[in-house]
């Protein structure tokens, strides 16, 4: 292969199979991008090649695997960094097999590299209380904490995600009979979710609010641009302090936008909802995805313990009741 190819199999790969035929998100094409960035300037300095001179034997299993490796030891991520890096260059492998069958047992060796395995956690969820008093956190005497007292009701009541939440727009909400807002999912897909009644009313006195800078954003910036991940992140974490004060529990919770998230799956796993339900309000693939929330449900459980007869005690049989009693029981 020629020197120049990998290069320009790289950018084919972005332009044409990313954006125009897979029409990837702007969020997977930065994280691939990000991922490319880091490999490359890795491939830089270990070949002592720049990464426009690169071919693509240099990036063989040998090179992906020391990257991996160089990543978690001197980056210091976690295995799900890990992984998230290796499906990037497994997407472009995938690619490069139909482009250049000349390289296909070198793309083979690549694409067997296994995935790291991690420990998975019990997801943090807020509980009511938690709930309550976060929400009411925010001082509503400015301009400021009402945009986050609005945002934080939409966030725990519908469990959008973090993109999702900050890219609603003014005409995604609709107020009328069946209130619900639309939002453009995770694989774009579209979806609405339905509002409560104290969501609704947090809303409205929002929108009444004037709008800053003629932004079209439903929780703009106080400039009025769309907010960022790290500002929400940031505005989230000055409430929580303010919360832990009349909450002691909340001082041992790292309360992230995605802990909302769970908040809400959890609101509704505890109100008998079915799991199908839940995977379509948050906007799941997989019914399985959910299954987080039943791991993480104690209060399921002890229901379910409480069911049991204790170890040690006599199992008594089962006796139907008198038919009397249960008659005028029944009235």
């Amino acid at each position: 292969m020629k020197t120049a190819g990998f290069s320009a199999l790289l950018e084919s790969f972005f332009t044409e199979r990313l954006i125009r035929q897979r029409q990837a998100s702007p969020h997977t094409i930065s994280s691939y991008r990000d991922t490319f960035r880091l490999l490359l300037q890795f491939a830089q300095r270990r070949l002592r090649k720049q990464p426009s001179c690169l071919a693509l034997d240099d990036i063989d299993a040998p090179m992906v695997t020391a990257f991996l490796d160089d990543l978690e030891s001197r980056r210091k991520i976690g295995a799900r960094s890990r992984n998230l890096r290796l499906t990037a260059i497994r997407s472009f492998f995938h690619f490069a097999a139909y482009e250049e069958p000349g390289h296909a047992s070198q793309i083979q060796r690549v694409l067997a590299i296994p995935a790291k395995r991690y420990s998975r956690r019990l997801i943090r969820f807020l509980d009511r209380t938690e709930i309550d008093t976060l929400l009411t956190a925010p001082d509503q005497r400015t301009w400021l904490g009402r945009r986050d007292h609005a945002l934080l009701h939409v966030a725990i009541q519908t469990g959008l995600r973090l993109s999702e939440l900050t890219g609603l727009r003014r005409q995604d909400v609709h107020m009328s009979a069946g209130a619900h807002v639309r939002c453009m999912g995770k694989g774009r897909k579209e979806r609405c979710t339905p509002l409560t009644k104290q969501t609704v009313a947090s809303l409205r006195a929002w929108l009444r609010e004037p709008v800053k800078a003629n932004a079209d954003w439903l929780f703009p910036s106080i400039r009025g641009g769309r907010l960022s991940a790290d500002a929400v992140q940031d505005l989230l974490a000055k409430h929580v302090v303010v919360a832990h004060r009349r909450c002691p529990s909340l001082r041992t919770k790292r309360v992230t936008p995605h802990v909302l998230r769970h908040a809400a799956a959890m609101e509704l796993l505890q109100g008998g909802v079915d799991r199908s339900v839940i995977a379509l309000w948050l906007g799941h693939e997989s019914v399985a995805t959910t299954q987080i929330y039943l791991d993480a449900d104690l209060a399921l459980k002890e229901k379910a313990l409480a069911k049991t007869t204790p170890i040690g005690s006599k199992q008594r049989r089962f006796r139907a009741e008198d038919s009397l009693l249960a008659f005028l029981k029944s009235l």
